[in-house]
């Protein structure tokens, strides 16, 4: 009896052992599917169904009026157009378009808007000049700097020459600059709502997909010639947002 339960901790200890060695059997392509599922189920009913409405709606906005509004800049440009100070400015000045959107909101839900103070007003000051140099090579001081420029250039006045020598003719320039300021501005409330609802990483990542989109969109449209680096960059990019998702998941779960 003796020997027998000196020797019985050391089997216990073997046991153990053995069991912590054994390989963890592998989820099958199925089981990992059917888990992703249920997870993607359970972080569905966790938000109403009005917060991916418009998440979706903002995804898409990012994803085809970003595309859409570099396809016309290009298109402008192929067609005749010069002035980059005009396209620029296009950029910016569909800026009333997400305010009367926006408006409403604040009257059904009775927010208030921020109060305007001296580092909120800098703040938009310096954006403004941001988003004015960016568009060159969100806010209303972008909308300025540009329309000062396009004046001071002289790009305003020769606006009526550009339509005149417009390949599609008045009516096609115009309607190029008018849809090339809408999809713009439907981008940028697209990513402000991807930014408020997800995430500045899930905008990030869409902001990187929409790069490859353009270019085959580009190939579709424009007859682009279809490189090889392109067919990469759109891997990459597709690679990055799986690896997004998957992250994001894995996040949840461990949550």
């Amino acid at each position: 009896m003796l020997s027998a339960s000196l020797l019985q901790p050391e089997s216990m200890e073997a046991a153990s052992m053995e069991a912590a060695e054994a390989p963890i059997p592998s989820e099958s392509l199925m089981d990992q599917i059917s888990k992703y599922k249920t997870m993607m189920i359970a972080a569905y009913k966790r938000k109403p169904i009005p917060y991916w409405i418009l998440l979706v709606l903002g995804i898409i906005a990012m994803v085809v009026a970003f595309p859409a509004s570099s396809i016309l800049s290009r298109v402008y440009y192929a067609n005749g157009g010069q002035s980059k100070w005009i396209i620029s400015w296009v950029a910016v000045v569909g800026w009333p378009l997400i305010a009367l959107i926006l408006l409403p909101t604040y009257f059904v839900t009775k927010t208030v808007p921020t109060p305007l103070s001296l580092i909120l007003f800098l703040s938009y000051v310096v954006l403004g000049f941001l988003s004015a140099a960016d568009n060159l090579m969100v806010s209303l001081f972008a909308f300025l700097f540009t329309t000062v420029g396009t004046f001071v250039s002289g790009d305003f006045q020769r606006m009526t020459t550009e339509a005149t020598s417009f390949k599609g003719g008045r009516s096609a320039y115009y309607l190029v600059l008018i849809w090339s300021a809408v999809t713009f501005q439907l981008g940028v409330l697209g990513a402000t709502a991807v930014i408020f609802l997800a995430s500045t990483v899930l905008a990030g990542v869409l902001n990187a997909v929409r790069t490859p989109i353009t270019s085959i969109a580009a190939v579709i449209l424009l007859h682009d010639p279809m490189s090889g680096f392109k067919i990469l960059s759109l891997v990459i990019t597709f690679w990055g947002f799986g690896s997004y998702i998957y992250g994001s998941s894995m996040d949840d779960k461990q949550s």
